[in-house]
């Protein structure tokens, strides 16, 4: 099989990781490459753009043009900024084609909590309602016949992921759970901004949209379709002076009563995630570091169980386990190949 894709937004951080991972995916044809669409983008060579695809890959991004990807794509890539995506998703899904969303646009069910967020009114709420929410540890299912797939955030992969087990389980007081977690300054995206210019960066380390950041909502809504009941955490982001990784330190409570099936917390998580090639856990009380991950789509994990507390500890690569490999992955998914093809 060989799936035709093309990648709109091909010229950010998640479309260069992309283009890398097809290129080596035995499976896949690079077939367009297009920028936003945004006046004063004229077409580049991708080769001029990031000169490692030199040799490698010469197409030329251009705004996109539906006649090509009608006749050329099986699968489009959006890597496009939040509030962009859901102006190109109506008019690829008419065209018939398969879509995966790196954006927040189709992530979040209800869109009056999209507005709250992102600032802008939802344009595209029959779509929003028929979207699946990509992460493949919870929903492969549903992930087998997406058309239109919302690429979960790179906050809530490595949040979400550190706390299914137990939130499935009903071994969580979900009134006790604090996030603090920690990432490069890559999961901003290429914006040019004072607060995130090196000198601003290197040698400093802050919190920042403490306890308000966009993601909130999207751990809580899995979060709380994994219990059953309205789940609030508390959630500080801070920006590390490194170019990519997240590492989430996850604080709660046990639930009242709770019993716990399993020789041990880390037992128990590697008992839930025993089939998922891409979660690591680390043996009791041993966690995992940003190095551990970069530059790979694993989700490792380390878990310390101290009586009624326990301290989750997860590490991604926010651009891949967080972003493009995690697209690739659930791209496999949808056409039935090896989940791990062009991935190890």
């Amino acid at each position: 099989m060989v799936i035709n894709v093309g990648i709109i937004g091909a010229t950010g951080h998640t479309g260069e990781v992309l283009i890398e991972l097809l290129l080596n995916h035995p499976n896949v044809r690079i077939a367009h490459l297009f920028n936003s669409g945004k006046s004063g983008q004229g077409p580049q060579v991708i080769s001029d753009v990031f000169p490692k695809f030199k040799h490698r890959l010469e197409l030329v991004c251009t705004k996109p043009d539906w006649l090509k990807i009608k006749k050329d794509c099986d699968l489009v890539f959006l890597a496009l900024p939040h509030t962009v995506s859901m102006k190109f998703v109506p008019k690829l899904l008419s065209l018939g084609k398969k879509v995966i969303d790196l954006s927040a646009d189709y992530r979040l069910v209800n869109p009056s909590v999209y507005e709250k967020y992102y600032k802008v009114t939802h344009t595209d709420k029959v779509n929003l309602r028929g979207a699946v929410y990509g992460l493949p540890e919870l929903y492969r299912g549903k992930i087998k016949s997406a058309k239109l797939l919302a690429n979960p955030g790179c906050y809530p992969t490595s949040i979400i992921l550190g706390l299914a087990p137990l939130i499935a389980l009903n071994l969580v007081d979900i009134s006790s759970i604090i996030i603090d977690a920690k990432s490069g300054v890559s999961g901003a995206g290429k914006k040019l901004e004072k607060d995130l210019l090196f000198s601003e960066i290197q040698g400093d380390f802050r919190a920042y949209k403490v306890n308000t950041h966009q993601h909130s909502p999207e751990i809580n809504q899995v979060l709380s379709k994994l219990s059953g009941k309205k789940v609030d955490v508390v959630f500080v982001p801070h920006l590390l002076p490194i170019e990519r990784g997240i590492l989430s330190t996850i604080y709660l409570k046990k639930a009242t009563g709770a019993k716990l099936k399993a020789k041990s917390i880390a037992d128990l998580f590697k008992k839930f995630y025993k089939d998922e090639p891409f979660i690591r856990i680390k043996p009791d009380g041993v966690f995992p570091r940003i190095k551990d991950v970069a530059k790979t789509n694993f989700c490792d994990i380390g878990v310390k169980d101290f009586g009624r507390t326990v301290i989750v500890i997860s590490a991604i690569d926010n651009l891949l386990k967080g972003a493009s490999a995690q697209a690739v992955q659930n791209m496999n998914i949808m056409y039935k190949l090896p989940e791990s093809a062009g991935l190890l």
